[in-house]
Parts: structure tokens; C-alpha cells; sequence
């Protein structure tokens, strides 16, 4: 799933780039896009809606397998939301046919993470009881 994660990336990404290759300084002026240009001209750069930059600190981590997969879990459902809100501002169908695939991924790696919980819950629970 990690190696999928960094195509989603890589996805966004791409689709920024081919919404904003062909903008002109004028066109960008005055909308959310002009922090991100003046910061980073057109090239991708990973932030948030705020301009935050991306850093491994989000990335979670305890060492203990129930800890880690439900904060995987999470992550899961917060990407899937955000797309939902992506979707729901744009009106562009190559845009949103694009962020749906990435939201069902998103369900699908919930769904994988909530499967290896189960699992590890009963390992667990099978070596304490044994």
C-alpha cells in the first residue's frame, strides 16, 4: 500500500500540473493557486489546502501492531474524505473521475488495513490465551 500511497502522488501531482501548465501569471493572480506559484512556480510541491508542507511527522508510529493499523485506518478515512470534499468543489470530469478512483483506493486500503487487524487481534489474543 505505501508504494500505491506515493502513485497517488504522484497522480495529484500530474493532474495539477496539466490544470495549471498552461496558466498564465494573469489567469493565476487572485485565485488559491498564487501562494503555491509564488512559493514553488508551477512545480508540484506536496502541502495542504493551508500550504503546509508535507513532513514524515505526520506519518505515526508506536511499534505496537493494533496502535499503528488503526492510525493507518484513519489516515485511510481522512484521505477518503478529503477527495469527497476534492469531488464535491470541482467541476471538472476528468478531475473528478480521477479523485473518485483515488477515494475507492482509499476504501479499498481501509478495508486491507481493517482485514490485517483482525488478523493480528486474534494472533494476539490466541498467544495470551495459549
Amino acid at each position: 500500500m505505501g508504494t500505491e500511497e506515493l502513485a497517488h502522488w504522484e497522480m495529484i501531482g500530474t493532474l495539477v500540473y496539466k490544470l495549471t501548465k498552461d496558466a498564465t501569471v494573469e489567469q493565476i493572480k487572485g485565485t488559491p493557486f498564487e501562494a503555491h506559484y509564488v512559493n514553488h512556480g508551477k512545480s508540484p510541491f506536496p502541502h495542504n489546502a493551508a500550504g503546509e508542507a508535507w513532513t514524515a511527522a505526520y506519518i505515526q508510529s508506536k511499534a505496537d501492531p493494533v496502535t499503528d493499523l488503526h492510525e493507518d485506518m484513519a489516515a485511510e478515512q481522512k484521505a477518503r474524505t478529503t477527495y469527497e470534499y476534492l469531488i464535491s468543489v470541482s467541476d471538472d470530469p476528468g478531475v473528478i473521475d480521477t479523485l473518485r478512483f483515488l477515494r475507492e483506493r482509499e476504501v479499498v486500503h481501509f478495508q486491507r488495513f481493517g482485514e490485517a487487524l483482525c488478523l493480528v487481534e486474534e494472533h494476539l489474543c490466541k498467544k495470551k490465551y495459549y
